[in-house]
């Protein structure tokens, strides 16, 4: 690539603004759908307790689960900002092409399902890593490049909380499950009016709250292949879920990225 390219590039890349990848956006070229989630990482969230999921639980109020959605601070090295108009899609926005796959497009964006009470949504990214110690002009084409994937390398993550009454919550819960089991093969989504193919989904490992669980999804575009890290935990009648997109690896084939442990661990803590 020549440095000239690279340079636009980065500079085209510093300008994008950061409310942006909060976006469930497709990405450019094939990623390694073995990111690594399967570990416990040293942030992973941990297993509560383990309540009955027929147990009735009670709904948080709108200002119980306000208290217990993630504010700025509660992530080390990352940003948390509420969730604004522009990162919202209604629930009748949201299709699938089978029926049986849309708690997945629900929980990609947060949506609830039917006996939710509540919902709050923050946007979590990683803090950006420290700026290269040379202009772009005087880099080299492998400097260059090495900053431009720096510069791409921010996990965004989509957080919502959504609080039910009763069993609904577990009922949530267990029909995301199945959905994604149901739909691994791959399915198309309609959000907003514009489709989004996705070719796989594949169960990750993930503790917290009362139960959890984890995928990677594979969404295609003209070709190209981005993956996106979906979680759901429950605990009691709340669930949260968390989308979660990583430019360097939506940018460049082969780059990684993990199941966000630390944001999902932060989040467990919250609940209780």
């Amino acid at each position: 690539m020549r440095a000239t390219v690279v340079r636009r590039t980065a500079l085209a890349a510093c300008a994008v603004s950061l409310t942006l990848l909060a976006t469930a956006c497709g990405g450019s070229s094939d990623a390694d759908t073995d990111a690594g989630g399967g570990k416990n990482d040293k942030g992973a969230a941990t297993s509560g307790s383990s309540s009955d999921p027929k147990t009735s639980a009670k709904a948080l109020s709108t200002a119980e689960l306000e208290t217990a959605s993630l504010k700025q601070g509660d992530v080390e090295g990352h940003k948390v900002t509420e969730a604004g108009p522009d990162d919202e899609v209604p629930a009748d926005g949201l299709k699938a092409d089978k029926a049986t796959c849309l708690p997945v497009v629900h929980a990609m964006y947060g949506a609830a399902e039917a006996g939710s009470k509540a919902t709050t949504k923050r946007k979590v990214i990683t803090d950006p890593k420290a700026g290269a110690k040379k202009s772009l002009k005087d880099m080299t084409d492998g400097e260059a490049e090495g900053a431009l994937k720096a510069a791409f390398d921010l996990t965004s993550t989509l957080v919502a909380l959504n609080a039910y009454e009763g069993t609904a919550g577990p009922d949530a819960f267990a029909g995301l499950k199945k959905a994604a089991a149901d739909c691994a093969g791959g399915f198309t989504a309609t959000v907003a009016g514009t489709k989004q193919k996705i070719v796989s989904i594949t169960e990750e490992k993930v503790t917290g709250g009362d139960e959890a669980a984890a995928w990677t999804l594979i969404q295609e575009d003209e070709g190209a292949k981005a993956p996106f890290k979906l979680v759901a935990l429950r605990k009691e009648g709340t669930v949260a879920t968390f989308l979660s997109f990583n430019l360097a690896a939506g940018q460049d084939g082969g780059a990684k990225f993990t199941v966000p442990t630390e944001v999902v661990a932060a989040q467990a803590k919250k609940l209780g």
